[in-house]
């Protein structure tokens, strides 16, 4: 039956409630609401019932990565000291913080999902744009991460049962890259995933508020345990090869600085299929500050640390926490370190890359296509892109992020410009779901063409400053090429436009 309730802002808007992200059945579309448009999972929320700590969970558990210590790791590759390298992550996760309290507001006020927040923008039927872009962006971080879960697995396997040695040799038993072990350890992480995800969203709630947590217990403990084997006088501060010096830092700094908004990039776009949940924008925002900056020093420091003390220890600089545990003395710290690491990954891997594409390609025919079926034709598709090979050295993740920021990094811009500058904060939530002609988001044929025109150009020009040789000095920037050539020209194209709400 209906639920009618009214988000803080807006009219009362009618609300299916659904088995928790499943399909409602039997429920009636309300008045003027199409079926093109609508299904209970995309209806706007009867109940927002997040507080400020669930938001830092999220972000605890976005942050606490394999693939976030390796990202981290791989900044020292660029030729910056250890110290350079904590204020480069700083810099950038306080600039994440600012950008994610932007994009929060019109889900969280609305209680929407980020694809039916972007038909204000780009039409009820444009959205489907912006959200098969972020639906195809997080098909390959959602390989990538569960890649490199796999790996703590597969350590783990082969700790215990060195006889199986020869199946992780690619060469003897692979296949596309991966190896015979490999393979067993990536389809195993695959279906636990797919496990934790198919009981929705409060399932995923509670384990990422386990997970985020205690990931810090065995990074804290690793830590202390590296700086003992090392003595804390034998941890350097110089450890990527320094090549720069006084003035010449600056530009390798600001670099890093936007790889980092780069690789937080995808959970920030799409941040409003979560910030939706918040009981309020000042939870969200809270939760957004513990969970972004101050979690991410704790975080950046034990990183910092445990790499350095790699080099002495073991004789070479290690960024892979999972080979780092792997090459620990004691059995059951393997075994401890390797699960955590394993289950904080499939943390982020859920929040950020299976809920994601859930909303957005459930969103392209809400008729056909549930919220878990969304999720699970990402997690398909991820086997396919042989992910692999998109994350196994600095040079290729920084490439990976790159041109994935050159995506994101537009949509943000027209997004933003969008609601506060157009839109003036304000959407009508009824108008999100009808496509009559006369619908404040209708447009023509149902696409914002301004949206569309102001997109396509600075995409291109981004993803050219990737792709063109003589360009690369600007290809670690990105996303903010494509963000700020997003926001001017779609604001040259709506100069003189009133708001549609």
């Amino acid at each position: 039956m209906a639920q009618f309730s009214a988000s803080p802002g807006s009219p009362a808007v009618p609300s299916f409630e659904s088995a928790d992200g499943g399909e409602a059945e039997g429920v009636h579309l309300p008045s003027g609401y199409s079926d093109r448009l609508y299904n209970a999972d995309l209806a706007p929320l009867r109940e927002q019932t997040w507080g400020a700590y669930n938001i830092f969970a999220f972000w605890m558990s976005d942050v606490h990565s394999v693939g976030g210590y390796v990202f981290a790791g791989s900044l020292f590759a660029l030729g910056l000291t250890s110290w350079q390298v904590l204020i480069a992550l700083l810099v950038g996760i306080s600039i994440v913080n600012l950008l994610c309290n932007l994009i929060a507001r019109p889900s969280q006020r609305h209680g929407v999902p980020y694809p039916v927040a972007c038909r204000a923008t780009f039409g009820v039927l444009g959205a489907n744009i912006p959200a098969v872009i972020r639906g195809l962006i997080a098909v390959a971080w959602y390989g990538i991460q569960t890649y490199l879960a796999s790996s703590a697995l597969v350590i783990v396997v082969l700790k215990f049962f060195p006889q199986l040695m020869p199946y992780a040799d690619v060469h003897k038993h692979g296949m596309f890259g991966l190896s015979a072990i490999g393979w067993a350890g990536f389809m195993t992480l695959w279906v636990l995933q797919a496990f934790v995800f198919w009981n929705g969203m409060e399932t995923i709630k509670k384990f990422i508020d386990f997970a985020g947590p205690a990931v810090y217990v065995v990074m804290f403990a690793l830590a202390g345990y590296m700086v003992y084997r090392a003595g804390w006088q034998n941890i350097g501060l110089n450890l990527g090869g320094v090549k720069y010096h006084g003035a010449q830092v600056v530009p390798v700094m600001i670099t890093a600085i936007s790889l980092v908004v780069s690789y937080f990039s995808g959970p920030m776009l799409n941040f409003g299929d979560f910030s939706r949940y918040g009981k309020s924008l000042r939870s969200v925002h809270r939760g957004n500050f513990w969970g972004l900056p101050v979690n991410f020093l704790a975080f950046s420091l034990v990183t910092v640390i445990t790499t350095s003390a790699t080099l002495p220890v073991f004789g070479q600089l290690i960024t892979d926490p999972v080979e780092t545990v792997g090459r620990i003395d004691h059995p059951t710290a393997v075994i401890l370190g390797a699960l955590t690491f394993t289950i904080a990954t499939i943390g982020i891997n859920i929040v950020a890359n299976f809920v994601s594409p859930a909303f957005d390609f459930s969103n392209v025919a809400p008729r056909l296509i549930s919220w878990r079926a969304g999720g699970m034709l990402a997690a398909v598709a991820s086997i396919f892109i042989t992910p692999w090979n998109l994350f196994n050295n600095p040079a290729v993740i920084h490439y990976t992020l790159d041109v994935l920021g050159a995506f994101i990094g537009p949509l943000y811009g027209v997004l933003t410009v969008d609601f506060y500058l157009i839109k003036r904060g304000r959407l009508a939530v009824d108008e999100l779901y009808t496509v009559s002609p006369s619908g404040a988001y209708w447009y023509r044929n149902g696409v914002n063409r301004r949206a569309v025109m102001a997109l396509l150009p600075a995409a291109v020009i981004a993803i050219l400053c990737v792709m063109t040789p003589g360009l690369s000095g600007a290809a670690n920037f990105s996303w903010f090429i494509g963000a700020g050539l997003g926001a001017l020209f779609y604001r040259a194209l709506t100069l003189g436009e009133r708001a549609r709400a």
